[in-house]
């Protein structure tokens, strides 16, 4: 392999397509009809189930398991829709090792849990394969919501709100709809064009209307929105990522991992795409390991995470930490880098023990940041906590007839499914406001 002053920086094609191909498939092909009875038949069914306490949009999982294993996985799907309406792509990329799954009894008693994400996926793939769309919108309430963003919790609250007979206009600063699911996602685990599919499918519902290419501040603000609608949502994500902070961060081919794993996931042609030889991230959350993973799926020498805490405080889950391991990741903790060094390109990090206060250098033609992402600028009537949205226990803003959900909000955990659970909560709220239930 050529070493870093060879290459000179990242190339692209550094596989054949076959190879990158196979690297990119699905990382957890789908259940058959056999499989999936199998799986649901290892259900305990459990009264009080745990793992129904542990999923953050409620879903009843002992029941759509049930409806699996007696041959109606339609109406599995409805149960699970009914509680998360973007159940298919949360089957595909939720942590469910920390969270279902791991509440499971059978995993306590035996450390293998019952396949729920894969059960969730099989469910939700059935009904997605059908004509008929299980939800119906109730007769109209004249009442029109406007919602900034087209992420997770965008849609779940778009949809919850055409549901109750609402009109909605979603506004999205992107060319297409899905936010993090269709921009943020390694490739590996939403394929097949997914994340687009099931949007396409959530908007049969009818009420919802998307316009693309608007960012607020620069094309509307919120004090239009609020003269023209009866009521907003804000679901805006995290627009922005932070910085390093240190010299060398301008120099060549340092790069964000967000930038980086959404123009993977849009390429049409990943021969096309560059990766360095000798790939450095910096970053410890699920972003750092999928940019780390993907990585080496395109053909990377070398890649090795760097974060600054220790393995045990990585927000990466053990199940992630292990599989980028797998596919021949490197780790580093209790690192932070102090150094960016190169002329015009990068061509090396040095970094410094946080427990002993040495310092150390390592090769680098590619530098991948994800240190965590944060909000774009919003209007300044919205008071902030913790640098987001600050909400109530209803998600709702100290500003009149504004709710917000997701990522941009001072509560929960950054995960599509809380965000889903977050917008559609804030949508039922949102109706009982307006029609004066409360």
């Amino acid at each position: 392999m050529p070493n870093n002053s060879e290459v000179g920086g990242p190339l692209a094609g550094r596989l054949d397509p076959i190879s990158l191909k196979k690297n990119f498939s699905d990382l957890h092909p789908p259940l058959d009809s056999h499989e999936a009875a199998v799986a649901a038949d290892r259900c305990y069914f459990c009264y009080d189930a745990p793992c129904v306490t542990a999923c953050p949009t409620d879903i009843d999982i002992p029941l759509f398991i049930r409806q699996i294993s007696t041959g109606m996985p339609v109406a599995s799907a409805k149960t699970i829709l009914d509680q998360n309406i973007l159940g298919g792509m949360c089957a595909r990329v939720c942590p469910t090792e920390t969270l279902c799954e791991e509440a499971c009894v059978r995993e306590k008693a035996e450390g293998k849990p019952v396949q729920i994400g894969l059960l969730q996926r099989y469910a939700t793939d059935v009904l997605m394969n059908v004509d008929d769309h299980p939800f119906e919108r109730a007769p109209s309430t004249n009442k029109k919501i406007a919602i900034v963003g087209a992420g997770p919790a965008g849609l779940a609250a778009a949809h919850r709100l055409a549901l109750l007979g609402n009109n909605v206009v979603i506004l999205d600063a992107k060319e297409k709809p899905g936010g993090l699911n269709e921009f943020g996602i390694a490739a590996y685990k939403s394929t097949n064009d997914f994340a687009q599919k099931e949007v396409a499918w959530l908007l049969k519902i009818g009420g919802i209307k998307i316009n693309y290419g608007k960012l607020l501040g620069r094309d509307f603000s919120l004090s239009g929105l609020r003269d023209e609608y009866d009521a907003v949502f804000i679901g805006a994500g995290l627009g922005n990522v932070r910085s390093l902070d240190i010299d060398g961060e301008s120099l060549r081919n340092v790069q964000d991992a967000v930038e980086f794993i959404s123009s993977l996931r849009q390429a049409k042609d990943l021969a096309e795409l560059e990766v360095g030889s000798n790939v450095v991230v910096i970053g410890g959350g699920m972003t750092a390991i999928d940019a780390a993973v993907q990585s080496k799926l395109l053909g990377a020498y070398d890649v090795t995470v760097v974060y600054r805490r220790s393995m045990e405080e990585m927000p990466a889950s053990l199940y992630e930490q292990e599989l980028a391991k797998s596919k021949g990741v490197k780790f580093i903790y209790n690192s932070r880098p102090v150094q960016i060094v190169g002329t015009e390109g990068i061509s090396s990090i040095k970094f410094q023990n946080t427990q002993h206060d040495t310092e150390f250098s390592l090769p680098a033609d590619h530098l991948l940041k994800a240190i965590g992402q944060i909000m774009d600028e919003l209007p300044l009537e919205l008071s902030r906590e913790n640098n987001k949205i600050k909400v109530d226990e209803n998600f709702k803003t100290d500003v009149a007839n504004v709710w917000a959900g997701g990522d941009c909000t001072s509560i929960g955990e950054d995960l599509t499914v809380t965000a889903v659970a977050q917008g559609r909560d804030a949508a039922i709220n949102i109706h009982a406001s307006l029609s004066g239930e409360i």
